[in-house]
């Protein structure tokens, strides 16, 4: 096989073409017309929810969320340490103060360390909690690769302590439990806020672009007045607010729509090609496919690969080499946000599991129209690299 396999390309398989040029022959390109609104009601029916806002990105959406959430200069968020910098990045943009919380072995934030956190690092006192005389004001949840994070639980702290949950699911569109007090719930729908993202690799695109819900409409449409700075007069140009020019555009939404058309397919892909990978490396002694939270439906929207470090022995920069010259795209999860220079100096709670997994995680390509060939070919591959490395 002598062609390429990305990581995690766009698929235009439907009406993506004649939405954006229905878009431009209306000449409705820029943050109005008939597309957001479109795009705003099939992300409503489709997470039963009754309100969303398209916005720029799934970082202006998290923003947005710590605005709405109330979040000043000088609170504290508690965040994970391992996922995308964008998930923390906005709580600088308050000058508020991130405190990293680790993961479990789902990659989402541990809910036995953050319950721990708050009982026994913080005072929680007339319904307000503090580290060290800041307020702690909210939590950022990320549903890691589309893996739903213990929600049941994590709500169950945040309503203890009277923390803002705000859902990062930039990576868990589609992502709902199928059973348990939270059946039928869709990432994103389950704290105070919800984020998305439709980056150019997520499992729907606008090119740019992401989403905010609220538990409550009338949030949502504060979020989207903010979003469209703030404005309250459109004829004389009134803003009673500081507002953010963080609006989708039409010509976005028209792509988005579409693809929220195929949205269904897309996840039932990811779902099959999991299935067929999980197949293909069972019993593979050097490296262990990540499973997905029971009671749960992900839209399995990135794959992962445990690589066994004690019988491996090179670096994953060295991996990921090896295997691009074979012609398979794979990427390490993430280097730790409070490792980061931005956030060095930051504090951390019990990281164990993160820094663990940050050496050991291997993505590999996860499209929704790669083959079954090509899905064997990168098996193959991997293998063969992890064998060459482990004599």
């Amino acid at each position: 096989m002598n062609k390429f396999i990305p990581l995690s390309i766009p698929n235009f398989e439907g009406n993506e073409k004649k939405y954006v040029n229905d878009a431009l022959d209306q000449g409705w390109v820029s943050t109005g017309g008939a597309y957001i609104t479109q795009l705003e009601k099939s992300m409503a029916d489709f997470l039963h929810t009754n309100n969303v806002a398209a916005c720029q990105s799934g970082t202006s959406a998290l923003h947005l969320s710590l605005v709405e959430a109330g979040v000043t200069p000088g609170d504290v968020v508690l965040v994970p340490p391992l996922t995308f910098i964008a998930a923390v990045n906005p709580v600088k943009y308050q000058f508020a103060t991130p405190v990293f919380i680790d993961c479990d072995d789902s990659f989402c934030m541990d809910p036995i360390k953050l319950r721990e956190f708050c009982e026994n690092e913080c005072v929680f006192e007339n319904n307000v909690l503090t580290y060290k005389n800041q307020v702690v004001k909210a939590v950022v949840v990320v549903h890691v690769f589309g893996n739903m994070a213990d929600m049941v639980t994590i709500m169950d702290i945040a309503k203890k302590f009277n923390l803002k949950v705000i859902e990062d699911a930039t990576e868990a569109l589609g992502t709902h439990y199928t059973e348990g007090k939270l059946k039928g719930k869709f990432a994103g729908t389950i704290g105070d806020f919800g984020a998305y993202s439709f980056n150019g690799n997520k499992i729907i695109t606008t090119g740019g672009g992401g989403a905010i819900t609220a538990n409550k409409p009338e949030v949502v449409d504060h979020l989207r007045y903010l979003s469209t700075q703030a404005k309250n007069d459109v004829h004389y140009y009134i803003h009673n607010e500081v507002g953010y020019n963080y609006r989708m555009t039409n010509l976005q939404a028209a792509l988005g729509v579409a693809q929220m058309e195929e949205l269904p397919e897309f996840i039932r892909r990811k779902n099959a090609n999991y299935e067929l990978y999980k197949e293909l490396f069972n019993g593979f002694e050097l490296g262990k496919l990540i499973g997905f939270r029971e009671g749960t439906h992900s839209n399995k929207w990135f794959y992962s690969l445990e690589i066994d470090k004690n019988k491996v022995h090179a670096s994953m920069r060295d991996i990921i080499t090896a295997l691009e010259e074979k012609g398979v795209q794979t990427r390490a999860i993430w280097g730790l946000i409070n490792e980061q220079l931005p956030y060095i100096n930051e504090v951390t709670y019990k990281l164990e599991k993160a820094p663990y997994y940050a050496e050991r995680i291997l993505n590999f390509p996860s499209s929704t129209q790669i083959t079954h060939e090509e899905i064997e070919y990168v098996v193959q591959q991997i293998k063969e690299v992890l064998t060459s490395f482990s004599k």
